[in-house]
């Protein structure tokens, strides 16, 4: 049986609920579905879904747009859906979505102690530039930052991170 190549699409009302379970698996202070129907009722968000062969949701992220800055508001992996380089994939659509409406800057927060997801952003070009105190309850937060991603170099970044991607699926 052939393996069932994921689709990332704009999520939807409906995916909410699902969004939202999969939110409360992912992480220790979830957002609620309110905040959900909230964020994709904004004409400045870009909200993205990852569903495998069954149509059931295994990824998502989100993006804020603010004039020519863009922020990652959120990015989950189903936990057994992990190690098939969906956070890549989603990363990468996330920064398409941000070229798309016109970023030049992105911008997100990351546990300090989350170092594969800082691994990831960091192949996206993301730096360090600071920390939120206690922005995780009790965790602080890494700020990074990747700036002129409407240059020629950082085409050039997204160019290699999809040729990866392509040479995975073969």
């Amino acid at each position: 049986m052939a393996a069932v190549t994921p689709l990332i699409r704009e999520m939807n009302r409906g995916d909410i609920p699902s969004v939202a379970a999969l939110e409360a698996v992912v992480y220790d202070q979830p957002w609620s579905p309110r905040v959900f129907f909230d964020e994709l009722a904004m004409d400045n968000r870009e909200y993205l879904v990852v569903t495998n062969g069954d149509k059931r949701i295994i990824g998502y992220g989100g993006l804020l747009v603010v004039d020519d800055d863009a922020h990652i508001t959120t990015l989950a992996v189903a936990p057994e859906a992990r190690g098939q380089m969906l956070g890549k994939k989603l990363m990468l659509a996330l920064v398409e979505q941000a070229l798309a409406v016109g970023a030049r800057h992105l911008t997100l927060e990351v546990r300090l102690s989350n170092s594969s997801a800082q691994g990831l952003y960091e192949l996206f070009g993301f730096e360090p530039v600071g920390r939120r105190k206690n922005y995780y309850k009790s965790e602080d937060a890494l700020v990074m930052w990747a700036t002129d991603i409407d240059a020629s170099d950082y085409a050039d970044r997204l160019a290699s991170i999809r040729s990866d991607l392509e040479g995975e699926q073969l």
